[in-house]
């Protein structure tokens, strides 16, 4: 098990260019199963929930070929429809296989799956949206078998905008002969990046990024290549990094359109934002200013990004309140920061005080979750001496080559084999 060192006091200075998103590789990563002909993606981040995906696929007999951020998937040979359970534990999304797989072969066999501890995360949502098209579902204990002798369109009405059970049922629906239609569906930007790359192989997706979803049965997918967008999450983590450290930094490869309500909240805490069609420029404020989040569905402040907000209010002026409404189990990392002398306090278990101008002081702290791990780097990077965190399994499942992102714009980061 390796742990992460950071030496804080370095004012972050410099440009990163943002990875290609996590959340949208994942279910893009899916389509291939949908797809017997040779389909390629770039900007695919070399992260650890990816590697995981790569080998489901290779376990199902997809063939891969990866160079760098280009991956090739051709799955003609492909006859298995069944998840394999010790990789379904590794990651949350591998979830999202199971509606290419349905809507492929009409059937998938998969488990529970794994993630981070950030809550209960059902997937009845996804399931149910399964039996609305037709398909039998059955348990066994945390086995999950799906199997229809035929897939109906149907109109589904979610009853919350969930990004996994939208993602599913657009995948199961993609070959079913008449009209699907999905309403309160998530409008999340990467739902919109899957189906337009599901687009540019013939399917027919419209209103993706809209709470209302309509997909079009067609007879087959083509060959293609798509490019996966820019991860607004690990962008959103880097703004952070630079307005704690008092710096200034430039982001390179990023949508901004997708990250109007996190900017605005930068902001709003005293940082001064500029920005063109793919890059943005923040440079912080010599005093941070306290603000109030609530978390809500794209597009509102992403959850992911909480955290991580939340350990720049620790050095900010007055008082900040964080209200986190999608996920019951997000708060795991304040006892973190408070290790470090953050001043937080819990007021319900869905809301939180920040008291600001904490005078945070390096020491050992615990891995919590991905989005919860990023947090404390952010603390740890304006800090008196150094922070250890031991355990960052979850960081490398969400973030690309973070050490050397950060060292280069000044920080002092390094990973260390505790073995």
């Amino acid at each position: 098990m390796s742990s992460l060192i950071i030496e804080g006091g370095n004012k972050l200075n410099g440009e990163v260019v943002v990875s290609g998103s996590k959340n949208a590789a994942l279910p893009i990563l899916a389509t291939a199963i949908l797809n017997p002909n040779k389909v390629t993606f770039y900007n695919v981040p070399d992260i650890e929930d990816v590697r995981t995906t790569l080998l489901i696929l290779k376990s199902l007999g997809c063939q891969i070929d990866r160079k760098c951020d280009k991956i090739a998937i051709c799955s003609e040979k492909m006859r298995k429809t069944e998840i394999p359970n010790e990789l379904m534990k590794k990651a949350r999304s591998t979830v999202i296989l199971a509606g290419a797989l349905i809507g492929r072969y009409n059937k998938a066999t998969f488990y529970i799956p794994g993630g981070c501890n950030i809550g209960k995360r059902p997937i009845d949502i996804h399931l149910e949206a399964f039996k609305e098209l037709g398909i039998d579902v059955n348990y066994d204990k945390n086995k999950i078998e799906c199997n229809a002798k035929k897939i109906h369109s149907n109109k589904i009405y979610l009853k919350i905008p969930s990004v996994g059970a939208t993602e599913n049922i657009i995948l199961a629906s993609i070959f079913v002969n008449g009209t699907t239609y999905i309403h309160n569906a998530a409008m999340e930007p990467e739902i919109k990046d899957l189906a337009t790359c599901l687009n540019k192989m013939g399917a027919k997706i419209y209103g993706a990024g809209t709470n209302k979803i309509v997909i079009v049965g067609v007879k087959k997918l083509y060959s293609t290549s798509y490019r996966i967008m820019p991860d607004r999450i690990e962008a959103g983590t880097y703004l952070a990094a630079a307005a704690i450290t008092k710096g200034k930094i430039k982001l390179v490869n990023v949508n901004v359109l997708d990250m109007m309500e996190v900017l605005y909240k930068f902001k709003q805490i005293g940082c001064k934002i500029s920005f063109n069609n793919n890059e943005i420029k923040l440079e912080a404020g010599r005093k941070l200013k306290n603000t109030n989040i609530i978390t809500n569905p794209y597009p509102g402040f992403p959850t992911d990004l909480q955290s991580i907000i939340s350990a720049v209010l620790t050095k900010s002026e007055g008082r900040s309140i964080i209200i986190e409404t999608i996920f019951e189990n997000r708060f795991e990392y304040c006892k973190e920061l408070k290790k470090m002398g953050a001043k937080i306090e819990l007021l319900d278990k869905n809301k939180i005080k920040i008291t600001g101008n904490s005078d945070l002081i390096g020491t050992e702290v615990e891995s919590t979750d991905l989005r919860g791990d990023a947090s404390i780097i952010v603390a740890a990077l304006a800090a008196k001496g150094k922070t250890k965190i031991s355990g960052t399994k979850n960081l490398e499942r969400g973030y690309e080559n973070i050490d050397q992102k950060l060292n280069n714009i000044g920080a002092k980061v390094k990973f260390v084999n505790n073995y």
